[in-house]
């Protein structure tokens, strides 16, 4: 039965979507709507060509992870075609409902181009999971090492998160069960994933680069939103305020992005004595550059819209062809020999 696995990824994706509606319409009930239309009315062109800028690098960089990735697990990837393809996910991720849909479209894809849809799944999931495991270390060490007024167990919550991946990365590059269960073959599929896609010596280093480059550019955006909003604070400051919202982008429940982000946003900038409204009109503006940072992904939209549209001759492969004596019904040809 298909429908019940439907109905389920249906039923969470409203979950998710609900719980950020439910997050925004709490900061509106306590701040209002001012801190939305301060960040709104804050964004200018020069932003937003910034952002766009920044956008490029690090869509590119983790297109080259992605790339990189891919390589390891035998399913060639040209950089061009990565970087068109993550443009594109980034845009469904933000418009589409549940926040992954658009990586769900690049690994399907790609899997089907390759031949292997599988293997297109799996490098998407773990090009996605060395991006968050570089984010959650970069994250930690902002934390600990530059001030802020965040609570101190709050570190200690992003090193046990970052030891539990580490330990179950080093668990899987052990020796892998043998026999042929479901739970067996996974293992062993996710250790040599592990092996050949994440941590092979000639593409760990660039995996690694590219994500520190991706958490870089998505802080330096943050850094510009807060300018931008109006923040004069340090930017020693506002470096970790900055790393726990990013962090906060990461829950999977909100509404093209906007929810948690702007909650931890209010906390985090109100806790630093900087106001509540100061973190949500951040946040608004952050979202406003991403998308300006993502708007590439509209034209690769159009030209892949208009290539669907083409007729259905232009369509058909060479050996079918649209005319010729082939496709003339056996009772008008010249010939006049009825079938």
């Amino acid at each position: 039965m298909t429908g019940a696995p439907s109905l389920g990824r249906s039923v969470g994706a409203v979950a998710r979507w609900l719980g950020g509606a439910v997050i925004l319409a709490f900061i509106v009930w306590q701040l209002g709507t001012g801190p939305f239309l301060h960040g709104v009315r804050a964004v200018d062109g020069r932003s937003l060509a910034l952002a766009a800028a920044i956008g490029f690098v690090t869509t590119a960089c983790a297109a080259w992870r992605w790339h990189l990735v891919a390589r390891g697990l035998g399913v060639a990837l040209p950089l061009h075609k990565a970087t068109a393809a993550y443009y594109r996910s980034q845009f469904l991720n933000t418009v589409l409902p549940g926040g992954v849909l658009g990586d769900v479209d690049r690994a399907v894809r790609h899997g089907s181009e390759a031949g292997d849809v599988g293997r297109g799944l799996r490098a998407v999931a773990w090009e996605r999971s060395a991006g968050q495991v570089v984010q959650v270390v970069l994250g930690l060490l902002v934390l600990l090492l530059l001030p802020s007024h965040v609570p101190t167990w709050l570190p200690l919550v992003v090193a046990a998160v970052l030891l539990g991946a580490l330990g179950g990365g080093l668990m899987l590059r052990g020796r892998a069960p043998r026999g042929q269960s479901r739970g067996a073959r996974a293992f062993r599929a996710a250790a040599s994933d592990i092996r050949d896609g994440l941590l092979a010596p000639h593409r760990a280093p660039g995996i690694a680069l590219a994500s520190v480059v991706v958490v870089t550019g998505h802080l330096a955006t943050l850094i510009l939103a807060a300018r931008t909003a109006g923040a004069i604070t340090p930017t020693v400051q506002l470096v970790p305020l900055a790393m726990l919202v990013l962090l906060a982008t990461a829950v999977p429940t909100n509404i093209g992005g906007w929810g948690p982000r702007e909650g931890v946003a209010a906390w985090a900038f109100g806790a630093a004595g900087l106001g509540a409204a100061q973190g949500v009109a951040t946040g608004t503006v952050y979202g406003l550059l991403s998308l300006a940072a993502i708007s590439p992904a509209v034209p690769l939209l159009a030209v892949s819209w208009l290539r669907r549209r083409r007729s259905p001759a232009e369509a058909l492969p060479p050996e079918f062809p649209t005319s010729g004596p082939d496709l003339v019904p056996a009772g008008q040809r010249e010939d006049g020999v009825r079938g």
